[in-house]
Order: structure tokens, then C-alpha cells, then sequence
């Protein structure tokens, strides 16, 4: 049912030969790189700009391979156990009965709050588990990575192989202005002939955080397509078949929620089902937008030749959510993910941990949270009422701020 996605991955399969190279870049706003006068301490990736003077530059050609931070990784971490994956499913999934138990139990509107809130952090972490089926980190079998994928994801109204196209295509291009298909930066031109409804829906808190159903709809401004046509330009005529069948599956659980409905009535349902629904959504964007956007200094966007997998890979951004990290399968360790998605969550912080080594100051600390990650509100605000849109122009690029949206006045943080 579901695809090998090692094709995917083949700055993956060309690192395991030590081939992957940085693509020689031209100039752009850091100037020249890896030729220039500018000595780079191989170690740190710290640029030393005079003798007085040393500044990290994020955008520079790090001065390592992808193969050495794979070396840099314990062989173990690379190994799936599809038992220790069907646990975690096995776990989720019993929590979520549980949680409907108890909310109908007590049935009250002192426990329904409490209960929209838990369960929709369960779907959460249902979607991904999901989402590791789609990368073939789940196990090594493509046949119980497509079963499981589908069941998971369907059951919270993702079609999963739809999906897992598009999010493979996030992966291959993260940081590339023109490719990316995640919450990529709106050129200039684009941006501006927006009408201000959809800016106004865009990037203002908030609208955003609901974003993830229009986006399997109808992607994102400027982008065509639909994760559910089979037809659309975001697949090959390859994928048409696991398009269709997702979209089947998708479609059989709506239809079993209307079903539901007419039997337990719509609004026992909206407080089982669809509140919760709500709060996965909000979890999804959430935390996928923090995965890119939001540091405390603000990062690079590529094109062209400025653009490798490598460093693209190196612009995502590891959170600490606290409580969640274990509920939500450490998805918050998310550079070495990025870079090696087939890398099964229960290792990621373990790989990140012995990483480090490699990555330098190309790693950026996440900042420690509290039981609740209240501390990444601010981020996320922060970045949606500066984060607009990037140069037409440029191979690095950063974001900038329309100073007229919404009365905004804030100043871009750029380099």
C-alpha cells in the first residue's frame, strides 16, 4: 500500500558513500562563501571577520558534509523495531478510548473542557505516529507502514498518502524559497497582490493556527493543487493510485462521522469528535510553523545554487515543549529529523545529543521549557507579525515585514 520512500532520500543514500558535497555557491547577500578571504573555523562554523571581531553567519556553506554528522550518529539509532512502533500506537490508542470513556461518564461541562483539550493532543500524537509510517521510519515493511499509516491518519481526516507526497517534497526541498511546500516564504510580488482578507487571515493569531484543512484543500497562496486530486501537480502519475486510495479512505471516515452523527446526535459528536479535531489542528500548525519559523535570530531562505539539502536542513529549528515531548514523540527534535527522517522518533534526541559534536553553532539550543511550553507563544506571535514575505530578488534571503498590515510597526530582526 505504501511506497518505499528511500528514493526520496538521495542526498541520504549519496551521504552513506560520503558524496555529498555542498553546491558551490554565487553571490548573493553574505557574498561569496566557500572560496572567500573570510577563514572559517572548521570546528564551530564561526566566521572570523577581523582579528577583534568573530560573528556566526547561519547562512554560510557549513564546514561539514551530511556524511559526517551521519557518522557522528550511533548505528543503534538507525534501527526500526516495528514492535516498540506498534507500542507507542498501542499506548496512544488506549488513552483515546479512555479519554471518551471518561468525558461520558462524567459528562459535565467541568470535564468537557479538560477533555477537548487532552484529546486533541492525542490526536496530535496520532498523526505523528502517522506521520513516521509515511517516512518509513515506523519499520522496514512498506505493506505495515501503509496499513498503519492509513488507519492513523484517516481516522483523523488526513489522506495519508496524499499527504506523505507533499510532506516528501518538504523534505527534499526544506529552506528553498521556490520548492519548499511547508509554510514556505511568499515571494515579494505574491505577497503584495494579495488582498488584504487573505493577509488579514494569513498572519494575524488566530487564523493561522487553523490553517491545515485548507491547506490539503487548496495549498498555499501562490501553489496549486489539492492533496485530494490525483490529478494534482503536487504528484507524479506514479502516485495517482495511493492518491486515490487515500482519498477513499478519508472519505469512508467522513462519511462514518456523518453516520455517527445521525445516531449519537451532531452535537455529542462536535464534543467527542470535533472540538478535538480543532485542538489537533491548532497542535499541527503550531508546532510545524515553530519548526521553521520564530528564532531569536532570524534565518536564512534559499534559491539556486545557494540551496543544498544540507544546508536547507540546517535552517529548521528544535523546540522543547515540556510535558509534551514525550506525549508527542519528541517531534520538537527536529534538525536531525530533517535531515534523516528515516531515523525512528524513540532516537532522535539520542542522535541529536551525538550530533552536536558536528554541528557546532549550525545547532541551535532550544530553549528550556516550563511543564507547558508558554515560552514558544511569544515566538510564534512574534514571528507571524514580522515573518511576511522574502525578496523577489536573492539567493539568501531573509524575511521582512509589511510595515501596513494590520498597523504593524514592527522592525525585521534581519542580519
Amino acid at each position: 500500500m505504501c511506497q518505499d520512500l528511500g528514493h526520496s532520500l538521495s542526498p541520504l543514500s549519496a551521504d552513506k558513500k560520503g558524496q555529498v558535497e555542498n553546491t558551490k555557491p554565487g553571490r548573493a547577500l553574505v557574498g561569496e562563501c566557500e572560496e572567500t578571504e573570510r577563514p572559517v573555523n572548521s570546528s564551530s562554523g564561526i566566521i572570523s571577520k577581523d582579528m577583534d571581531e568573530v560573528d556566526f553567519d547561519p547562512s554560510a556553506p557549513p564546514p561539514f558534509k551530511i556524511a559526517d554528522i551521519r557518522a557522528a550518529i550511533p548505528e543503534h539509532c538507525w534501527v526500526k523495531n516495528p514492535w516498540r512502533s506498534l507500542s507507542y500506537v498501542a499506548r496512544d490508542l488506549v488513552v483515546v478510548v479512555g479519554l471518551i470513556a471518561l468525558a461520558l461518564h462524567f459528562d459535565n461541562w467541568m470535564v468537557w473542557p479538560v477533555y477537548w483539550a487532552a484529546q486533541g493532543t492525542m490526536f496530535w500524537a496520532i498523526f505523528v505516529l502517522g506521520h513516521d509510517c509515511g517516512h518509513g521510519s515506523f519499520s522496514n515493511n512498506p505493506t505495515l507502514n501503509g496499513f498503519v499509516g492509513h488507519i492513523l491518519h484517516s481516522s483523523i481526516l488526513v489522506p495519508y498518502h496524499g499527504w506523505r507526497i507533499s510532506h516528501r517534497t518538504h523534505h527534499q526541498n526544506h529552506g528553498n524559497v521556490e520548492k519548499d511546500e511547508s509554510w514556505v516564504p511568499l515571494p515579494e510580488k505574491t505577497y503584495k497582490n494579495l488582498d488584504y482578507s487573505t493577509k488579514f487571515m494569513r498572519y494575524k493569531i488566530p487564523f493561522p493556527m487553523f490553517a491545515y484543512p485548507l491547506y490539503l484543500w487548496s495549498r498555499s497562496p501562490g501553489k496549486t493543487g489539492s492533496h485530494f486530486d490525483p490529478y494534482s501537480d503536487l504528484f507524479q502519475p506514479s502516485d495517482r493510485k495511493y492518491v486515490v486510495t487515500s482519498t477513499v479512505c478519508w472519505t469512508l471516515m467522513l462519511v462514518s462521522l456523518f453516520c455517527l452523527s445521525a445516531v449519537f446526535g451532531v452535537m455529542q459528536m462536535l464534543k467527542i469528535y470535533g472540538i478535538p479535531y480543532l485542538v489537533f489542528v491548532m497542535w499541527l500548525d503550531f508546532v510545524t510553523y515553530l519548526h521553521h519559523h520564530g528564532y531569536e535570530q532570524k534565518l536564512p531562505w534559499y534559491r539556486g545554487q545557494e540551496w543544498s539539502y544540507l544546508r536547507g536542513g540546517l535552517t529548521t529549528v528544535d523546540r522543547d515543549y515540556g510535558w509534551f515531548n514525550n506525549i508527542h514523540h519528541d517531534i520538537g527534535t527536529h534538525v536531525i529529523h530533517h535531515l534523516f527522517p528515516q531515523i525512528p522518533h524513540y532516537h532522535l534526541v539520542e542522535a541529536t545529543r551525538a550530533a552536536k559534536s558536528v554541528l557546532g553553532k549550525y545547532y541551535r539550543e532550544p530553549r528550556k521549557s516550563g511543564p507547558i511550553p508558554f515560552h514558544l507563544i511569544e515566538n510564534l506571535v512574534g514571528s507571524i507579525s514580522q515573518d511576511h514575505y522574502v525578496s523577489d530578488t536573492g539567493d539568501i534571503v531573509y524575511y521582512q515585514t509589511d510595515p501596513n498590515l494590520n498597523g504593524s510597526h514592527h522592525k525585521s530582526k534581519g542580519q
